[in-house]
């Protein structure tokens, strides 16, 4: 019997439908994906059906309250891992021994991704500017590194050695002194050999066994085994990313980091096949968005053929066609216009574009995370090796949100230093506003300064 996937297609060559608009409120920050072991597990632990957001408000009060004993109930009742405050932390002879099993053939290639992500995001990185106006006026803006940050790396449904450098190579380059890294208790989180083996070639000394929004309250507020940070990165599920949104303002946070998504700009020059793997390598994150737009029909039909065919040789086969049918669409549209009005509307985390003349296209969108141009930059070459971070805002929120890299770790801040005779000259100016505005002790620290 021939294979068939429930994908959405949509006609939007009369402008932009009620099912794109459904579409994008699902994946916009306001949306509810949550698997149904996830909705299962909310009403086993908390005895109730509550909302996402309800569930990570009550995990991050009851974390901030009592520090390490909620740390440990909501990891057991969670992720069905029972430890002990000890066990908390993996110890330094865990990390060295997982290196040293590790496949050396993975090592060889952390070491050359870590210089490529290395060479990019210090070429990047900020450095102090300094601007003399006037004669007497020294002005800088200073970027100094925030002192600690928290990573989080997923392990629920995978191993993910990559997120470790995407983001903590990038950390050390804006010269972070401390870097503690939280990943769940599981084979595919903080037990993962590759992980932790990641983590010891790259310098890490600060693992901890806790995942989910219960890790994030950990990294903001502190507990009594885990010091609390000034930042915390890192991609994760939803209850992961409204934890960082929670959270926000007690630390600061990369952006919001949701369920991953792409958009794939097609015309009749690209491959079908090439499409296809690019919308498949996204939805089988599960979830995870994967939506192509084109305004050739043949394209249309040629990439769903090809995700029939290809679908039933992956390892993650159920989960992807979940993916696909939940979070997914092939998008028929008038013209390349059209194409890039819906993508800015969008603002996807990953835009992939396969045209003729992709860097004329994407000059024309100014709202994606990432963008991957031409048949042979697939959007897995941002994930693991090219040089900038896979840490990218999610949910619409490119429109103003950026992605991860060296300068999110470093704090900016202004330096003035005037003389003399340079306060003098703007002395009566500072002098006026602050009486205006009624502040005249404001003004009083001015005038009694100058000779006038």
């Amino acid at each position: 019997m021939t294979e068939v996937i429930n994908i959405q297609r949509v006609d939007a060559r009369g402008g932009t439908s009620a099912i794109l608009t459904e579409l994008r409120d699902k994946l916009s920050p306001r949306g509810d994906v949550v698997s149904p072991r996830g909705k299962a597990l909310t009403e086993e632990v908390f005895g109730e059906p509550l909302s996402p957001l309800e569930v990570v408000q009550r995990i991050c009060a009851d974390v901030q309250d009592d520090g390490t004993d909620s740390l440990l109930r909501y990891t057991a009742a969670l992720d069905k891992a029972d430890l002990s405050p000890q066990q908390l932390r993996v110890s330094e002879e865990e990390l060295a021994v997982a290196h040293a099993n590790a496949d050396s053939k993975l090592l060889e290639s952390i070491r050359r991704i870590r210089s490529n992500i290395e060479d990019f995001q210090r070429a990047i990185l900020h450095t102090d500017v300094r601007v003399n106006p006037r004669p007497g006026v020294d002005l800088i803006q200073r970027y100094v590194p925030i002192n600690r940050a928290g990573v989080c790396v997923p392990g629920g449904a995978a191993a993910y050695p990559s997120t470790v450098l995407m983001t903590v190579v990038p950390a050390q380059v804006a010269g972070v002194s401390e870097i503690a890294v939280v990943a769940p208790p599981t084979p595919f989180g903080a037990y993962n050999v590759d992980m932790l083996a990641t983590c010891h070639e790259l310098g890490v000394t600060e693992v901890y066994r806790v995942g989910g929004a219960q890790a994030v309250a950990a990294l903001a507020f502190g507990t009594q085994h885990i010091k609390a940070v000034d930042k915390i990165v890192g991609p994760g599920n939803l209850f992961v990313a409204l934890a960082k949104k929670q959270v926000f303002g007690t630390v600061d946070i990369d952006s919001f980091a949701g369920p991953s998504e792409v958009i794939v700009i097609a015309d009749q020059s690209a491959r079908a096949d090439f499409v296809a793997c690019d919308l498949l390598a996204q939805a089988e994150h599960s979830p995870g968005s994967a939506i192509l737009i084109t305004w050739e029909e043949q394209v249309l039909e040629a990439v769903e053929a090809e995700l029939v065919r290809q679908l039933k040789d992956l390892d993650r086969h159920d989960l992807t066609r979940e993916s696909l049918e939940e979070f997914g669409a092939l998008i028929l549209v008038e013209d390349e216009t059209q194409a890039c009005k819906l993508t800015d509307e969008f603002a996807p985390e990953h835009l992939h574009i396969q045209t003729q003349n992709p860097k004329a296209m994407i000059d024309n969108i100014r709202n994606s995370g990432a963008a991957f141009l031409g048949n042979h930059t697939p959007v897995a070459l941002g994930d693991y090796a090219a040089g900038p971070s896979h840490v990218l805002p999610t949910g619409g929120t490119c429109s103003w949100a950026a992605g991860l890299c060296s300068n999110s770790f470093l704090r900016s801040g202004s330096i003035t230093e005037f003389n003399a005779e340079a306060l003098d000259s703007i002395a009566e100016d500072v002098v006026r506003l602050a009486t205006k505005e009624g502040l005249t002790a404001h003004a009083k620290s001015v005038s009694i300064r100058t000779s006038k």
